[in-house]
């Protein structure tokens, strides 16, 4: 017979019970693997979701940033998106790790928009999601799952609207 599952006050904020991570632990990268050739779906938002990106320019740093990366040979852009508070990307890792690609993206496109938009202080959230696309999974539909978050959340009626996304492919 299976256990039942139950967080007590307790396991709440160690979770020793079942040594899961809570969020913002930094268990949350343990075993975090960066794989050259592997494709990633990366979304990382900004510090408190504050709507940063709402500032055209802002956006686009952020969006030219990652076509640099791209051309830098950092990674092979696949897609992204640029919404208000979040930025979702599908990218090929081509040379160093998550974290560093992560961290250059970061520092670089914050120091920018900071400067563009005269303020100080963080920009970014520290952590960011990465889903690695798995064989079964068809890279499409990932794709159009990163486009079509504007749709979703009611900014426009079709991606193509949206100002501020990049596809390598015709969708």
């Amino acid at each position: 017979m299976r256990e039942a599952f139950s967080l007590d006050k307790k396991d709440a904020m160690t979770n020793s019970k079942r040594d899961i991570p809570f969020k913002g632990s930094k268990k949350l990268r343990t075993g975090r693997r960066s794989i050259p050739g592997q494709i990633y779906l990366l979304t990382t938002t900004t510090f408190e979701r504050k709507p940063i990106f709402e500032n055209h320019q802002a956006a686009e740093i952020v969006l030219n940033s990652l076509k640099y990366l791209n051309e830098e040979g950092r990674i092979s852009l696949e897609a992204a998106v640029v919404m208000p508070d979040h930025v979702h990307m599908v990218a090929d890792l081509v040379r160093g790790t998550l974290g560093e690609l992560m961290q250059r993206f970061k520092g670089f496109t914050a120091r920018s928009i900071n400067k563009v938009l005269n303020r100080e202080g963080p920009v970014w959230n520290k952590q960011y999601h990465d889903h690695g696309v798995r064989k079964d999974e068809v890279l499409l539909d990932v794709i159009r799952y990163c486009l079509h978050n504007p749709v979703r959340a009611g900014l426009v009626k079709d991606f193509h609207e949206y100002p501020h996304w990049y596809c390598r492919y015709h969708v």
